[in-house]
């Protein structure tokens, strides 16, 4: 899949009069991106038009039009883009209330190693995670993981002809399993194109 070029995004002005709508296309796109896995954990499927609006809003909050400041963004957004072989999402460890947040993300350290995806009829991918920096450490795991799930032609294949996509957790403190239903299939489905 192609990655964003400077050329492509919307100046600061642009973005500013064009924000609602596009806010409400990605927010539209978006529905079908997201697996919950079990109560607290959510993986939130990236793509190009993803990515391209967390940049849009990164440039606007900062209020970033250099070229160079530009690059960067892009320089560390850009891998986030499924490449055609691969799902790319953002992991979320979610629970409302702090004091068990903390106690759980204690008990899950590790988790973003036991995370996986199954294509029916195959092995389970376990995601590769947290590529650019480690986000836990000894004392607990982070709520916020960023995760690659690597498939085969075959597998890819498998899904193009509608196999079942399941997604969960082998951890020892959360085991979870989860089949996608079709509205997700059809949009993750795109990310092999």
């Amino acid at each position: 899949m192609n990655k964003l070029e400077r050329q492509e995004l919307m100046s600061l002005e642009q973005y500013a009069e064009q924000r609602a709508d596009f806010r409400a296309r990605v927010i539209e796109h978006k529905k079908n991106r997201r697996v919950d896995i079990g109560p607290n954990f959510s993986l939130y499927f990236e793509d190009r038009l993803t990515i391209q609006y967390q940049v849009q809003e990164m440039l606007r909050i900062e209020k970033i039009f250099e070229r160079a400041a530009i690059e960067e963004e892009l320089d560390a957004y850009n891998p986030l883009i499924p490449d055609g072989q691969n799902l790319k999402a953002t992991a979320m460890l979610e629970f409302e209330d702090e004091a068990e947040r903390r106690k759980r993300l204690a008990e899950l350290i590790g988790m973003e190693h036991k995370v996986w995806l199954q294509v029916d009829g195959f092995d389970k991918v376990f995601a590769i995670s947290n590529e650019d920096l480690e986000r836990s450490s000894e004392e607990k795991t982070s709520a916020v993981h960023f995760m690659r799930f690597e498939l085969t032609a075959e597998m890819i294949d498998a899904l193009r002809k509608d196999a079942d996509l399941s997604f969960g957790s082998d951890h020892p403190a959360y085991q979870e399993t989860v089949t996608v239903g079709p509205a997700t299939h059809r949009a993750l489905i795109k990310d092999f194109e």
